[in-house]
């Protein structure tokens, strides 16, 4: 009764008061929590200062027992101490940026563009440029992508010019560079990634006869390793003897089997079978530096000896060849290797 009568009376003053709110009041604390605080109080120096929650109750609340209201939020509190504090995120300063750099607008560029590669100046329509959208210059210009400038404000492309007025050329009207530049242009295509002039190019010549040169040239898997037989000889050669040139021994033959004059009258095809035991009697290595063959192609050894002589010219290596006889090693009874000797003369300097 008395609990009620001074809610009420707190609450005809709360009504009396010039801002209407109802009037709050503390209460009082039992025993074994001032203890406790007194306790903590002493052992501040020693312990973690706990963080005290101070409960406001309006007179209504007083009902509850207080012994009960304290524990509860003893517990609250002791909870909250116990709970480590919530960090900021580590993204929240780089999300800005992040934002701002996926928002960022496409670069924007003349209807007339002005470039320079590798020190040549070209000036092109952009419309040029995007010709083709699976392309390098495509890309680069689309926008997406940074290119840099040069002191007079033209992009840069860092690459060879020589031959970009023919990648020009083809992307402004499919005009083909000439036969002199094609092997050139067609190394500037691949880079740039130009499919359709990659295309075309490979149908003109020289290419296409690379093309049909380097089929008869697969059916020697060996030849690329004996090209560099031939160079590293020739090289060990020269620099032994203090030489402008060295001398190989080298030996090109189509046929599987040696011929003699005897056989050939005899058969009609240049392949002869024979047993495995009398194959083993004509297997033998001839003393040359570096053999080739054999083959089985319409190009004969006059061809093989021209792809010899045009690769090695294509390293910058000088090749002279001449045929200086034959093997003419005696194998069994009549038989003699016949397979043709040729000397190579590779001019240093």
């Amino acid at each position: 009764m008395q609990q009620n009568g001074s809610s009420a009376s707190n609450a005809s003053n709360g009504s009396n008061g010039s801002n209407g709110r109802q009037a709050l009041s503390f209460s009082p604390l039992p025993a074994a929590t001032t203890t406790r605080v007194r306790r903590f109080i002493q052992e501040r120096r020693t312990l973690p200062l706990p963080r005290v929650m101070v409960v406001f109750s309006a007179a209504g609340d007083t009902d509850k027992p207080g012994d009960a209201a304290m524990s509860s939020s003893d517990s609250a509190a002791e909870e909250d101490f116990r709970k480590p504090a919530s960090p900021a995120p580590s993204f929240a300063l780089s999300k800005k940026p992040l934002r701002s750099s996926l928002n960022t607008p496409e670069q924007e560029f003349p209807e007339v563009i002005s470039l320079n590669v590798g020190g040549t100046y070209f000036t092109t329509r952009l419309s040029t440029l995007r010709r083709y959208e699976d392309t390098m210059l495509a890309a680069m210009f689309s926008g997406r992508h940074y290119i840099p400038r040069d002191a007079e404000g033209r992009y840069f492309i860092d690459r060879d010019g020589t031959y970009f007025a023919d990648i020009l050329n083809f992307l402004r009207e499919g005009e083909l560079p000439h036969r002199d530049r094609v092997r050139a242009v067609h190394r500037e295509a691949q880079y740039y990634a130009i499919g359709p002039l990659l295309d075309s190019l490979e149908d003109t010549q020289p290419l296409t006869g690379e093309k049909v040169r380097q089929a008869f040239l697969d059916l020697m898997p060996y030849y690329r390793d004996n090209l560099e037989r031939i160079v590293e000889i020739a090289k060990l050669r020269a620099m032994q003897k203090k030489a402008r040139f060295a001398k190989l021994k080298i030996c090109v033959y189509k046929e599987e089997m040696p011929i003699t004059p005897y056989e050939r009258p005899l058969f009609n095809s240049l392949r002869f079978e024979r047993s495995d035991s009398e194959a083993k009697l004509f297997e033998h290595h001839c003393e040359v530096d570096v053999s080739f063959g054999p083959w089985e192609a319409v190009a004969d050894v006059y061809d093989l000896l021209h792809c010899i002589v045009s690769d090695l010219d294509e390293r910058g290596i000088t090749a002279e060849q001449q045929c200086i006889g034959v093997c003419d090693k005696h194998l069994i009874n009549h038989y003699y290797c016949k397979r043709p000797i040729y000397e190579f003369k590779i001019t240093w300097w």
